[in-house]
C-alpha cells in the first residue's frame, strides 16, 4: 500500500514509499517524558500529560489566516483546554472518550498548548513515564509528523508477514514480527523496546547471512574455473631459492590455496594477516602455480604506487626466473600495445596492474588466477570485470588480499562469502616498533633530534602528513608545505624527497626509487605509502595529525618501519588522551587494533562497507550486536539448505538488490 497524497511525496526523501516502508522506519531512540497530572501543571512548564478527550471543536484564528483545534480534556485530577494551532487534521484524529498523551506547555487560565501528541488505546492510562519515539526526519516531514503517520497506520502492524520459521522463534524465545515492530515504535517500557529491537536485529542479521550464503553458493555452483595442476615444476625451485624460510602460517596458507586451485570450483579466498606477515610471498606462490599449469595470473592493486611496489617486490622475489610486467594508466602507448599483445597470445604469464587491467582492450589467452590486493578498495563490479577476462566461459580463481586485519564481526558479514586464511606469524627477525604519542613544540624538537640521530647512524625516516596541499578549512599539516619547510629548516642538510597521490607517475616512481635505494634520508608522504612499501633501512615513522587516521591505517603506516635488523620508532603527533592513539601506543597486535577500531568507529567507517558490497544495516549495529550475529550465523547454516518460501522471499526483499550474485 502506497502512502497517500502530500505525505507520500514528502517521505520519498527518506525512501518511504509504502506503508511497509513506513513501519520499517524505526525510531532512532525513545525520549523519556515524565507524565504529570493536570492539577500538577504549572504555567510556563513543559510536560507530558495523559488525558481523556471529552469534546473537540475547530475555530478560526483571530487573524482569520488559520484555524485552531480545541479539545476539552481531563484526567482524574481535573479538566483543561488543549490547543493545536494550524493543524485542523488533529480534530479528525481525536474522538470523545479517546485517550491521548499530550506534550507541550501549560499557559494561563488552564490552557495547554500542544507541541506533540500520541493517541492512546482505550482510556488514558495513569500518568507515568512516557516513551516517545523519535524518528530520523527530513525537510518537509518532522519527527512528530512521522510519529503521527505511524500511529495512523497502527492497524497495519497486524498484517506484517512473519519470515522467521517457528523453530527459530521458539528456540530464541522471540515475539512475532508484528508485536516486535509495534513494540519498537510504541513500547510500554524500555525493556519492551529493547526486546523488540533485538528480535528485529536478529532477523536482519539472519537474512543477511542467508543472502551472503546465497551469493557464495551461486559463485560455486553456477560458474566453473580451470583446475590447476600442481606439478611443483616452478614453485618448488622458487621456494628453495628464497633467502628466508616460510613461516608455519605461510606454509598452511599455501596448502589451503593449492587445494582450492586443483578444483573446478572457483577459489574465492581472503588472505589477511598482520603487517609484514608475508602475504605477497604467499600470493606469488599461487601465481606461479598458474604459470606452471600453463595459465596466466594477474595482480590488481588500487593505486599506481602500490602496483609499482608490487612489481618491485615480485621482481626481487622471482630473481628474474619468470618475467612479470606492469600495466597502469600511465603505461606508454607503445608499451601498452606490446603488453596487450603478449597477454592476448599467452606469452606473458604474470602481470601487475591497476584498474587498467579491466579495461576493454585487455585480453588474456588463459587467465587462471587473479590476486586482488586491498580488495575492499575495489567495487564489486570492478572485481567482476576482472573475472570476465578469463576465456572459454570460465572464471579465474580469485585470491583477495588485505593488509587490514578484519574483525570477526565483519569477516562474517562483509566477507562471509569468502574462505578466509589468516597469517598471524611474523617472519624471523621482525622487530616490534616502539610507539609514542606526543604533542607540543618541545616534543617536536625532540622528535626531529631523534630522527637526525637515526639518519646519522645510516637509517632513513618517513614523515607522513594527512593532506597534499594546505587547507584553510582543515588545520592539518600538508605534505607539500611540510616538505618545503623541512627541506629549508630542520633537515636543510639532509636529502629530502616528496611523494603523494597527485604527483605524476614518473615523479612518484623516481621519489620512491631514490628513497628505497638509499639516495634520500627523509621521505615526506601522504598515506599513499600505507601499504606495499618495503624499505628495511627505514627506522623512524613520524605521523602528523594522527587523530585524522583510523587505527588500522595507523597500524599499516607503522608497519613501514621495523622491517630490517634495526630497532624502530613510530612517533604520533596528536592528543595523547585520545583513546584511539592510546591504543596505538599500547597495542602491537593488528587484530586487536582492528577490533578496537570497529568499536570506536563502527563498521561503515572501518572498511568503507558501501564500497565492498556490504549493505547498510537498518536495525542491527556492529560491533554492538556481535552476539546476535553469532546466533544468526548459526541459524543461517542450519536453514541455508531449506526451501522456506517466506524466508527466501524476505531475503530477496531485504537484500536482493544489494547482494545480487556477481555476474560471470
Amino acid at each position: 500500500m502506497t502512502l497517500p497524497g502530500k505525505a507520500g511525496k514528502a517521505l520519498e526523501a527518506l525512501g518511504l514509499h509504502t506503508v511497509g516502508d513506513l513501519l520499517a522506519h524505526l525510531p532512532r531512540e525513545h525520549a523519556e517524558r515524565e507524565g504529570r497530572k493536570v492539577a500538577e501543571l504549572r504555567p510556563g512548564e513543559r510536560a507530558a500529560v495523559a488525558v481523556t478527550v471529552r469534546s473537540v471543536t475547530t475555530r478560526p484564528m483571530r487573524n482569520r489566516r488559520g484555524r485552531r483545534v480545541e479539545a476539552r480534556v481531563a484526567d482524574e485530577t481535573g479538566p483543561m483546554l488543549a490547543v493545536w494551532f494550524n493543524q485542523p487534521w488533529v480534530a479528525r484524529r481525536l474522538g470523545a472518550g479517546s485517550g491521548v498523551l499530550l506534550y507541550g506547555k501549560r499557559q494561563d487560565r488552564n490552557v495547554f498548548w500542544v507541541e506533540e501528541f500520541e493517541p492512546l488505546n482505550g482510556a488514558a492510562p495513569a500518568p507515568g513515564t512516557g516513551k516517545v519515539p523519535l524518528y530520523s526526519a527530513t525537510d518537509g516531514v518532522s519527527a512528530a509528523q512521522l510519529r503521527q503517520l505511524v500511529w495512523e497506520h497502527y492497524e497495519a502492524f497486524r498484517d506484517l508477514v512473519e519470515p522467521l520459521p517457528a523453530a527459530v522463534r521458539v528456540a530464541e524465545r522471540l515475539a512475532d514480527r508484528s508485536a516486535a515492530v509495534a513494540a519498537v515504535h510504541f513500547p510500554d517500557d524500555q525493556d519492551d523496546a529493547t526486546a523488540g529491537r533485538e528480535r528485529l536485529a536478529l532477523e536482519e542479521l539472519l537474512l543477511l547471512q542467508l543472502a551472503v550464503a546465497g551469493r557464495r553458493r551461486m559463485r560455486h555452483e553456477s560458474r566453473r574455473a580451470a583446475p590447476l595442476e600442481i606439478t611443483g615444476e616452478r614453485v618448488d625451485a622458487w621456494t628453495a631459492s628464497l633467502p628466508f624460510e616460510l613461516t608455519g602460517d605461510q606454509r598452511l596458507a599455501r596448502e589451503q590455496i593449492d587445494r582450492d586451485l586443483q578444483t573446478e570450483r572457483p577459489m574465492q579466498r581472503l588472505l589477511m594477516g598482520e603487517v609484514g606477515s608475508g602475504k605477497t610471498a604467499v600470493a606469488l606462490g599461487a601465481m606461479l602455480r598458474a604459470v606452471e599449469s600453463g595459465r596466466q595470473a594477474a595482480l590488481m592493486a588500487p593505486t599506481e604506487t602500490l602496483a609499482e611496489q608490487h612489481l618491485l617486490t615480485l621482481d626481487r622475489l622471482l630473481g628474474g626466473a619468470v618475467p612479470v610486467e606492469l600495466l597502469t594508466g600511465s603505461t606508454t602507448t607503445a608499451r601498452r600495445r606490446d603488453l596487450l599483445a603478449r597477454l592476448a597470445s599467452g606469452e606473458l604469464g604474470l602481470v601487475v596492474g591497476t584498474h587498467a587491467l579491466i579495461e576493454e582492450p585487455v585480453r588474456f589467452a588463459a587467465l587462471g588466477l587473479v590476486v586482488v590486493d586491498e580488495q575492499h578498495r575495489f567495487g564489486v563490479r570492478q572485481r567482476a570485470a576482472l573475472d570476465a577476462k578469463a576465456p572459454e566461459g570460465l572464471v579465474p580463481h580469485a585470491l583477495h588480499m588485505t593488509a587490514t586485519p578484519i574483525p570477526r564481526t565483519l569477516s562474517l558479514t562483509a566477507y562471509g562469502d569468502l574462505d578466509a586464511t589468516v597469517l598471524r606469524e611474523l617472519p624471523a627477525g621482525r622487530r616490534p616498533v616502539e610507539t609514542h604519542v606526543v604533542d607540543g613544540e618541545r616534543a617536536r624538537g625532540r622528535a626531529y633530534e631523534r630522527i637526525r640521530e637515526e639518519i646519522a647512524a645510516g637509517r632513513q625516516c618517513f614523515v607522513v602528513c594527512p593532506l597534499v596541499e594546505e587547507s584553510d578549512a582543515l588545520q592539518a599539516r600538508a605534505a607539500t608545505a611540510e616538505y618545503e619547510r623541512l627541506r629549508a629548516m630542520e633537515f636543510a642538510d639532509l636529502r629530502v624527497e616528496l611523494i603523494h597521490g597527485q604527483m605524476p607517475s614518473a615523479a612518484k616512481a623516481a621519489a620512491m626509487e631514490a628513497f628505497a635505494g638509499g639516495e634520500a634520508d627523509v621521505l615526506v608522504a601522504t598515506s599513499v605509502i600505507e601499504v606495499g612499501i618495503d624499505v628495511p633501512n627505514a627506522s623512524v615513522m613520524l605521523i602528523e595529525a594522527a587523530e585524522r587516521y583510523g587505527l588500522s591505517q595507523l597500524h599499516q603506516l607503522r608497519g613501514r618501519v621495523g622491517r630490517g635488523e634495526h630497532p624502530s620508532l613510530c612517533i604520533l603527533f596528536g592528543d595523547p588522551k585520545l583513546p584511539r592513539l592510546k591504543a596505538m601506543a599500547r597495542e602491537r597486535d593488528g587484530f586487536k587494533l582492528a577490533e578496537i577500531d570497529l568499536e570506536l568507529r563502527g563498521a561503515g567507517d572501518v572498511l568503507g562497507t558501501r564500497q565492498h558490497g556490504l549493505p547498510e544495516l537498518k536495525v542491527a549495529s556492529l560491533p554492538e550486536d556481535a552476539p546476535l550475529l553469532e546466533r544468526a550465523t548459526k541459524w543461517a547454516r542450519r536453514l541455508e539448505a531449506e526451501h522456506d518460501p517466506l524466508l527466501r522471499a524476505a531475503v530477496a526483499e531485504r537484500f536482493g538488490s544489494e547482494l545480487d550474485p556477481i555476474p560471470a
